[in-house]
């Protein structure tokens, strides 16, 4: 069965693990406990999401471990790896006030904090150990990189896709 609609991407198939077709699950969530208990998942194949049986789900040392119907050995699960694992977007879990999924940024529209002028709008979140970066596509269609840290974004508000940002100190990058 093929998924049509929003879907979020919370992780990656990695290696498999064993001679039974379990698979390493690389998660670009905070939330482990999402791939505990599983019954099923979406998985990207071609440019479609495509709803597949879990039989089994883990966590072993930190990392998430599924093993998926009709999958029954390391061959059949080395083909799968790499491919994008998702949830519909009304699976996601509720966040705790001031805080936001990375997906919900991308569309805000940026304002200058000191003019209060628009300025531009995300296009992307790129996600690094230290800090997250935001791409920001000026209004004259040059993107900038501001990284997400208290010094430049000043507000996020995720209801009015609006994000207030301090461009002083990036100069020499706009």
């Amino acid at each position: 069965m093929v998924l049509t609609g929003d879907v979020i991407t919370v992780g990656r198939i990695g290696r498999p693990r064993g001679l039974n077709g379990e698979l390493y699950i690389s998660p670009n969530t905070d939330f482990l406990e999402r791939f505990e208990n599983l019954t099923e998942i979406l998985i990207k194949e071609n440019q479609s999401w495509e709803i597949i049986k879990v039989i089994s789900s883990k966590i072993i040392s930190g990392r998430p471990v599924l093993k998926f119907n009709r999958v029954d050995n390391p061959e059949e699960a080395a083909r799968l790896t790499n491919k994008l694992i998702g949830v519909p977007k009304e699976q996601v879990f509720d966040l705790p006030d001031d805080t936001f999924y990375l997906f919900d940024l991308v569309g805000c529209e940026v304002y200058d904090f000191v003019s209060q002028k628009k300025y531009g709008e995300i296009t992307e979140v790129e996600q690094y150990p230290s800090n997250d970066i935001y791409q920001v596509k000026n209004l004259e269609g040059k993107i900038i990189l501001v990284p997400a840290v208290k010094k430049y974004i000043k507000e996020v508000d995720i209801n009015d896709k609006k994000i207030v940002i301090d461009l002083t100190g990036l100069e020499a990058i706009l």
